[in-house]
């Protein structure tokens, strides 16, 4: 992976003309691949059984944190306080929500929200720390510009691949004849 680091460094610093944001985002989605945060939602969120969320969509400013209160776990956006039933799931919501994502889906299964936090925490951290690498000799409003691009693409294709349905679908169990 780090050879492919240094050859996106070298078509950057190649380049007669610095690349613009939109082009250094590109980039880092070519070497996110498939461990780009919206390919994580598709593949183990989407798949499975999932129920809608709508989060409140933040201005570019807002802070996005995690408290924790006598009452309980609350994810805050900006000035909005929303209830959390738990820490992992608060977490899942908070990387969403510093995307700028609207409306989104949950899974239902609670035991695996958690390992899927870490995944996307994971990809996102990591598509920003390879924002700032690629940036490193350019100015902090590029760098802010890289991050927002790569925000706004996210959302947008999480957006595109939907937010499942409103309610998870209950199979209910075969009736058993009687014998």
């Amino acid at each position: 992976m780090t050879h492919a680091i240094e050859e996106a460094i070298d078509r950057i610093s190649a380049s007669r003309q610095p690349p613009s944001a939109k082009q250094i985002a590109q980039e880092i989605r070519l070497l996110v691949a498939d461990a780009a945060v919206d390919l994580i939602y598709r593949d183990r969120v989407l798949s499975g059984r999932s129920r809608q969320y709508s989060l409140p969509v933040s201005g570019r400013s807002s802070q996005v944190e995690v408290i924790h209160t006598l009452l309980g776990i609350e994810l805050k956006i900006g000035k909005r306080r929303l209830p959390c039933p738990d820490y992992p799931t608060a977490r899942y919501l908070s990387i969403f929500a510093r995307l700028g994502a609207g409306q989104i889906a949950v899974p239902y299964d609670i035991t695996v929200i958690s390992a899927i936090a870490d995944e996307l925490e994971s990809s996102l951290q990591w598509m920003l720390l390879l924002g700032d690498l690629l940036t490193s000799n350019r100015s902090a409003a590029i760098r802010t510009l890289v991050k927002r691009r790569l925000a706004e693409d996210i959302s947008e294709r999480i957006a595109q691949l939907g937010s499942g349905a409103r309610f998870p679908e209950f199979v209910s169990p075969r009736r058993r004849s009687p014998r």
